[in-house]
């Protein structure tokens, strides 16, 4: 199964790298981690937190476990989602 890292692409690149691998570190803590074989990674762009947060919601409606993670240094910002699935949820958003 795939590991989908959902990062905001308001952010500066070399920020959204380390927001993701916050959200992955986050997964990993949160869940057993059998879930996840150190496979395939996919890292997606959002537009903003807004949009974040929605996928959020979304990923709440369809019982898709996820972790995300709050950037204390840039003002307890939402910045990134790590979330396991076969990806046809996220067939719109583009490719870090």
């Amino acid at each position: 199964m795939k590991l989908y890292l959902l990062v905001r692409k308001d952010l500066h690149p070399s920020v959204q790298a380390v927001q993701a691998g916050h959200a992955l570190a986050e997964f990993l803590l949160n869940n057993d981690r059998k879930t996840w074989d150190n496979g395939t990674l996919v890292y997606l762009r959002v537009k903003n937190e807004n949009h974040l947060r929605d996928w959020m919601y979304k990923l709440d409606e369809n019982d898709v476990p996820y972790s995300s993670f709050v950037e204390p240094d840039i003002g307890d910002q939402l910045t990134a989602i790590a979330t396991l699935g076969k990806g046809d949820i996220f067939k719109r958003l583009t490719l870090m």
